[in-house]
């Protein structure tokens, strides 16, 4: 299998915008609701099988393999027409409401400290993560509700030739909280710091398995690496940074090493607004931040004014902008934050996913406007920023 001529130029765009130089043009890509999907295709008139990704041929995608401490099936509790509840292999308990977005989490069977402790992970390097198509929480229940999801390499391998693919994985925290729960994470952090630091250190062992184990079996085939870990939340951190320097941030770390070892830069995404602990990820190595939300008050141009190009960015296009505002408003806030891209060090996202709250038109309208002004050299007009750091 070769790549393309045009999947070799989005790796050089993607590979000099991460390392803060300038290519030919700024990256664009993005994550979606099934539901925007369905919306964008209904409203553009296109096919129901229409990909996205290759439609306006965006610059790299993400691809997850199993990364459940638990593999086996979903256990179907309820089924009908409304509603679908499942127990996965985080021995989480879910609500899919078919007429809502995002799922709920009923209950996690791991809610006492004894049963934490007993937990047991089956094998991060188990082929049936990578090789086998089969039931995934993280690939399965989100904003729609999906079984059997396709082997991990069959999926990357689908998309190789033509994308920049990014692998992905959970850090601690994220692992926690889907394990035992939100509420648990938080109570437990403070009445039984020690026990949770002893689980943490288990889980950060998981996952950098789990980062060695899809880099092997993707044999080559991955560009990149996506940590997924929300620490935070519109007002700051969900709890001390403190404890998330002693426990969480050295299994980041550990992830970081592995990934850059194998020349995978790595793109962290973290909800909310964890800006306490930037310097934290610049001095391990994070390559990129997303998704920066604007309704946490993040706004790229004032990181890059902060940071300059210590760190790469991620995103920050308000999608509640994107959904209510002119075509005026909106083609305003696009070229304003392509100033953040001056010197390379910024890929052009929205500032979590696109919704189905976006209309399909207004979706293509901001593609257009960033393939025609985010060109090197920028040519911002009226909305240039000068930054005395920029290359």
């Amino acid at each position: 299998m070769i790549r393309t001529d045009n999947c070799l130029a989005k790796l050089d765009r993607m590979k000099k915008t991460l390392h803060h130089q300038e290519g030919d043009r700024v990256p664009i890509s993005d994550f979606f609701w099934g539901s925007f999907l369905k919306r964008w295709r209904d409203e553009l008139g296109l096919a129901l099988d229409t990909d996205i990704y290759r439609y306006y041929d965006l610059d790299w995608m993400n691809i997850t393999p199993n990364v459940d401490p638990h593999i086996k099936p979903f256990e179907i509790l309820v089924e009908n027409s409304d509603e679908i509840v499942v127990r996965t292999g985080f021995e989480a308990v879910i609500q899919k409401m078919l007429a809502y977005p995002m799922p709920a989490f009923l209950r996690f069977e791991t809610d006492t400290i004894e049963k934490m402790a007993a937990f047991q992970f089956d094998d991060p390097w188990d082929e049936r993560r990578y090789f086998n198509a089969g039931d995934d929480q993280i690939n399965g229940v989100g904003d729609g509700f999906a079984r059997n999801t396709p082997a991990f390499v069959d999926r990357v391998r689908g998309a190789w030739a033509d994308f920049p693919v990014f692998g992905g994985v959970c850090e601690g925290h994220e692992m926690l909280w889907r394990i035992i729960g939100s509420e648990n994470t938080l109570l437990w952090m403070g009445l039984h710091p020690d026990h949770i630091a002893r689980f943490v250190e288990r889980i950060n062992t998981f996952s950098l398995e789990i980062v060695k184990a899809q880099i092997k079996a993707a044999s080559g085939m991955l560009d990149g690496m996506v940590i997924w870990g929300d620490v935070a939340y519109k007002n700051g951190m969900l709890f001390s940074p403190d404890f998330w320097r002693k426990n969480f941030k050295p299994g980041v770390k550990a992830i970081i090493n592995e990934c850059h070892k194998h020349g995978l830069p790595v793109i962290y995404h973290g909800c909310g607004n964890p800006s306490r602990i930037f310097e934290d990820f610049i001095e391990i190595g994070v390559d990129a931040y997303n998704p920066l939300e604007a309704k946490a008050g993040l706004n790229v141009i004032d990181l890059r004014r902060k940071f300059g190009h210590r760190m790469g960015f991620c995103g920050n296009m308000d999608v509640m902008l994107w959904a209510d505002g002119s075509r005026q408003e909106i083609k305003a806030a696009v070229l304003t934050k392509l100033n953040a891209a001056k010197g390379g060090g910024y890929i052009f996202q929205s500032d979590h996913s696109v919704p189905s709250s976006v209309s399909g038109q207004n979706y293509d309208y901001v593609v257009r406007l960033v393939r025609e002004y985010g060109k090197y050299p920028l040519q911002l007009g009226e909305y240039d920023i000068a930054f005395s750091d920029a290359a």
